[in-house]
């Protein structure tokens, strides 16, 4: 169960994270990407934030989340400025790909029957439980 604080905290974190990975995709060019921050889920002890990103177009997402990850450490930096006076010390940030909305278009293509999923049961990967 979520505690106030730790939703406060989410919040606060998500709006920011939002627009900081958006301004960066944009500086770095790629103009076309989309990027959401779906969920953040902060530990009880505040100490780790898990923040869950959604990219569209989904063909880049694998590469853009190495990208994010590895620019962790400004990205931290970049979130601790605007939060300075929010929270006096920012999470330890994981970053994790948000594939559900790529699994719902799966899901809608084969309700349309345009793939059948019965018929070819690699078209929907297995869920792991999050």
């Amino acid at each position: 169960m979520e505690t106030q604080r730790q939703k406060k905290i989410a919040g606060i974190i998500q709006k920011d994270m939002a627009d900081i990975l958006q301004r960066a995709a944009t500086d770095g060019g790629l103009k076309g990407t989309l990027i959401s921050v779906s969920k953040v889920y902060v530990t009880t002890d505040l100490s780790i934030a898990k923040i869950y990103v959604s990219i569209f177009p989904n063909k880049d997402g694998n590469k853009l989340l190495e990208g994010i990850r590895s620019n962790q450490s400004l990205i931290k930096h970049e979130l601790a400025q605007r939060t300075k006076n929010q929270l006096r010390r920012v999470p330890e940030l994981n970053f994790y790909l948000d594939d559900s909305l790529e699994y719902i278009d799966k899901i809608e293509k084969s309700l349309k029957g345009e793939e059948n999923p019965i018929e070819n049961r690699d078209l929907l990967d297995k869920r792991k439980k999050s």
